[in-house]
């Protein structure tokens, strides 16, 4: 059987083709050059594109590849073009090669064709042709157009050779196709490993046929992870000799230049490029010519198509050519040019680490007293990604096999903290195996050296790794063992092993879990602000109240800890748990400009995340999206997808207020999708009670009340042990509007309970008047009016627009109910102007409903229904749209919060109007199913 050839991450490029063979078929003809670096698939584009002409059966194929060896003999590329086809033209093929053919009589001679039948021309690697060839065939193509019926397709590596001509750059294939041709490419090696992965995806850069290359000299035990990786990893060669091969044509001088700029970038950060001022000094040195370097490193344009200035840096055009460079240099040339580079980097008032990386290329093999000087070099203040790449260097150099390892650890670990999770597991798989016992030349530190030994460092890196990108159990149980390997030796690491499995734990949702971690944390810490912490959290969650809040009030001080993002991200943690969310807010902004100043990076999804739910309960939802949002590419970027689920659930929370309804269910489904397989209650019942207060706005609370009866009553169900009492307001509400609350009179009055016992815990203003509230909802008619006023107190003491636009919509609702319409458009209408002032727009459509039902003209766009229905009223339109949606007589009443007979009444007017008899017919007159 035929298998077409598939490929991955090129469905535009395949429109785009497809559209020119349309055309072509269509009787038109057109031309189009695709230009590429080699290896990222013009010829696969080239065969498809062929193949899908001739399996149409339209016509001839002429394809064509250049030939380098034969660029300099005249007319050689067409001459391999009209022999390509047999029997089509091999009298023409061979009158070209003896006398060569003009460009207008190539033009005749495909026009001719073309009149017989649709022509297609492809031509691969054309910028290898001679010059003859490629002037007739541009010349040609510049001319073929409507009625032609000639296409010509042409594959270069870039489109000097046929400007004028339409272009089309192939860039590198994205994470996901790479992802996908790396399946594809090992479907018979039983499957890739992870860590695998991400350094196979890594080395290729998007390039297809790197990925191919590096795939298929790989092991099946190598691949699935059984088997350490050889570094570097082979099979890319081919792909960086045809990067370099066009450099050889290029001046020495040139080629000199590129090397020097090619080495200089080993010291910097990823994607940094190299420093200008270097080469320039570093050209002189290698002795060329201050004319030559003042033009290319002085100037704008850099060396075009390779080398690109921007400001004082100079980077290359794609990462493969520089690697390209490196290796098309000999070893000798590559050493002398890096020891030159690290001579230039030196001085006493330099940093150290830049001239030993430069040293360490230089390398012939490994070198013990260099790779501890590289060790001793990666400190603070350098960032993390660049001490992980030292790490990396002086491990690959150390001679002993334990501080190899202990080495790759620590390397591990600054990846992580640079927000690198590939690369930190891909170098945690080069620590290799590691005994489970031993005494501190196992586990703690190697004798001598300074440096964390493998063992417990790794496996502290890969626990702290599931605590962001796994569940949350492995997590906990990762870390608790990495903490007991680590406490006789790295205390430091040991507390916040054990602080990550307690974050785990209440992640989890699981409080006897995480009162376990934080008692194991051990008494020598010497860290007050700690101790304080753990006394206070563990004292909030055994119910010792006032004790509990003595303790996290000593970690609200502002001085303590101020230049340590940790410590101010744990008192933003106690000012949540307390309830004072004015303190959360601002330690929350104090932690987010630490990150951002001194990072680590890794912590900045966290950070986000505790700021946009401290706004969230301030009342501030504009200000929370926008921070969550932020947040969600962070954790993206890192490789955080346990943080993206806590950010989607919070952004779930914040369209729950503004809408829209679709958002919040989308945040909310991301949530869950996250949440479900790593065990992230915490994550889940914010979602969940995201949505439930959606379907308050959209005025469905039979459902709201639905999604919230498992997570607020006793069960198997029950939500979040800390933020599960933060929905029974919303469930009370749900409960009483859906017309059902006689149907749970324990539950209701257990659940305001226990939300009053939590009241007596939190300093949390809006707690007092969200509980008058739930009494107002609960308490017999004689009793309710001066609960509102009572919940009312409450909110003119705390604020927030949102909270008491809520209580004034359900005081309104209360007193419509009653048929006191006149005292209900007060709050009803102080409700709507709160919601509008706050961005709540759902929450201010169902307050201008329920204020044009007490008989006030409000104007909402929302509401006004389509055009069958602009002869009815505002009640009658909003009354037939739910009809048309499936709703009962009782539902609609529940929802509108009249009576039944009010809705059968309306339904008969809605009847008349519209001069039809039945529901049906009301659903097929506002079109729905």
């Amino acid at each position: 059987m035929h298998s077409p050839l598939r490929l991955y991450g090129r469905s535009g490029e395949l429109a785009i083709l497809d559209t020119l063979l349309g055309r072509l078929r269509a009787g038109d003809g057109g031309a189009l050059v695709l230009t590429a670096p080699p290896g990222l698939g013009r010829t696969a584009l080239l065969r498809r594109t062929a193949e899908a002409h001739r399996a149409c059966d339209q016509g001839p194929v002429l394809y064509a590849t250049g030939a380098p060896a034969e660029q300099r003999l005249p007319y050689s590329g067409l001459h391999a073009l009209l022999c390509s086809a047999p029997g089509v033209l091999p009298a023409q093929a061979d009158r070209v090669l003896r006398s060569g053919i003009t460009p207008g009589g190539l033009l005749g001679l495909l026009r001719g064709l073309g009149t017989q039948r649709p022509l297609l021309v492809c031509v691969d690697d054309a910028h290898a042709w001679d010059p003859d060839s490629r002037a007739a065939l541009g010349f040609a193509a510049r001319r073929l157009g409507e009625g032609s019926r000639v296409a010509v397709v042409l594959g270069a590596e870039d489109e000097t050779s046929f400007a004028g001509l339409p272009a089309l750059r192939l860039g590198p294939l994205d994470d996901d196709a790479s992802a996908a041709l790396l399946e594809r490419l090992t479907e018979g090696a039983g499957g890739v490993d992870p860590v695998v992965r991400s350094e196979l995806l890594r080395e290729a850069a998007g390039n297809p046929r790197m990925l191919a290359g590096l795939a298929c000299r790989l092991t099946p035990d190598q691949l699935a992870g059984r088997t350490a990786l050889p570094y570097p990893l082979p099979g890319g060669e081919s792909v960086l000799d045809s990067h370099a091969a066009h450099l050889d044509a290029l001046a020495p001088e040139t080629r000199t230049l590129l090397l020097l700029a090619a080495a200089a970038e080993e010291h910097e950060p990823e994607g940094a490029g190299a420093d200008a001022a270097l080469l320039l000094r570093a050209g002189a040195g290698a002795g060329l010519a201050s004319g030559f370097l003042d033009h290319v490193l002085l100037g704008s344009t850099g060396i075009t198509g390779i080398l690109q200035r921007a400001g004082s840096r100079l980077h290359f055009s794609h990462p493969l050519l520089r690697r390209a460079v490196l290796h098309r240099a000999s070893p000798a040339r590559r050493r002398a040019v890096h020891e030159l580079l690290a001579t230039l980097l030196s001085g006493p008032c330099a940093p150290p680490l830049p001239p030993l990386v430069q040293r360490a290329c230089a390398a012939p093999g490994p070198d013990a007293a260099l790779a501890g000087q590289l060790a001793a070099a990666a400190v603070a203040p350098r960032p993390h990604a660049e001490r992980s790449a030292a790490l990396a260097r002086s491990a690959a150099l150390s001679t002993d096999g334990t501080l190899r390892a202990a080495r790759f650890a620590a390397a591990a670990e600054h990846a992580r903290l640079a927000g690198d999770a590939a690369r930190s597991r891909a170098l945690l798989a080069r620590t290799g195996p590691h005994p489970v016992t031993g005494g501190p030349s196992s586990y703690g530190t190697v004798r001598g050296s300074g440096t964390p030994t493998a063992g417990g460092l790794a496996a502290y890196v890969r626990g702290m790794l599931a605590l962001r990108d796994g569940p949350a159990a492995d997590a906990r149980e990762a870390l608790i063992a990495a903490a007991a390997l680590l406490a006789a030796h790295d205390p430091r690491r040991t507390l916040d092993a054990l602080l990550g499995a307690a974050e785990a734990a209440w992640a989890m949702g699981d409080a006897l879990a995480y009162l376990d971690a934080m008692n194991r944390i051990p008494d020598y810490a010497h860290d007050v602000g700690v101790e304080r912490y753990r006394a206070g959290m563990c004292a909030m969650l055994d119910g010792r109240t006032g004790e509990g809040h003595a303790l996290l009030r000593g970690c609200l001080d502002p001085a303590e800890g101020a230049e340590d993002p940790a410590a101010l991200l744990r008192a933003g943690v106690c000012a949540l748990v307390l309830g004072d969310v004015e303190d959360a807010c601002r330690a929350g902004a104090r932690t987010l400009a630490a990150v951002r100043t001194r990072g680590p990076e890794a912590l900045l999804p966290q950070v986000l995340e505790h700021l946009a739910y401290a706004e969230l309960r301030a009342g501030r939802h504009a200000r929370a999206r926008a921070h969550a949002l932020e947040g969600l590419h962070a954790a993206r970027r890192t490789g955080q997808p346990n943080s993206s689920a806590h950010l989607h659930a919070v952004l779930a929370l914040a369209a729950s207020v503004e809408g829209p309804a679709e958002a919040c269910a989308a945040h909310c489904d991301a949530a869950l999708a996250g949440a479900g397989p790593h065990g992230l209650a915490q994550a889940a019942t914010l979602a969940t009670w995201a949505v439930a207060r959606a379907d308050l706005a959209a005025g469905r609370p039979g459902e709201a009340a639905a999604r919230l009866a498992p997570l607020v009553g006793p069960g198997p169900r029950r939500g979040h042990f800390a933020t599960r009492l933060l929905a029974i307001p919303c469930y009370i509400e749900a409960a009483v509007l859906s017309g059902r609350a006689d149907e749970w009179p324990d539950g209701l009055a257990a659940a305001v309970e226990e939300f009053a016992a939590w009241s007596e815990r939190t300093t949390d203003p809006q707690v007092p008047a969200q509980l008058a509230r739930c009494r107002a909802l609960l308490a017999p008619p004689e009793e309710a009016a001066a609960r509102y006023e009572e919940a009312m107190a409450h909110h003119d003491r705390a604020g927030g627009d949102f909270e008491r636009a809520r209580t004034q919509l359900l005081h309104g609702q209360w007193l419509r109910r009653r048929r006191q319409t006149r005292a209900a458009r007060g709050p009803l209408r102080d409700a709507l102007v709160a919601f509008e002032r706050c961005s709540a727009r759902a929450w201010a459509a169902r307050a201008a409903g329920e204020l044009r039902a007490a008989g006030e003209a409000v104007d909402a766009p929302e509401a006004i229904g389509p055009a069958p229905l602009a002869g009815l009223t505002p009640q009658q339109q909003r009354i037939a749209r739910y009809v048309a949606e499936g709703a009962t007589n009782r539902e609609v009443a529940v929802r509108l919060s009249v009576s039944p007979r009010t809705v059968d009444h309306h339904l008969r007017n809605v009847f008349a109007t519209l001069g039809i008899r039945s529901r049906t017919e009301l659903a097929r007159v506002l079109g729905r199913p």
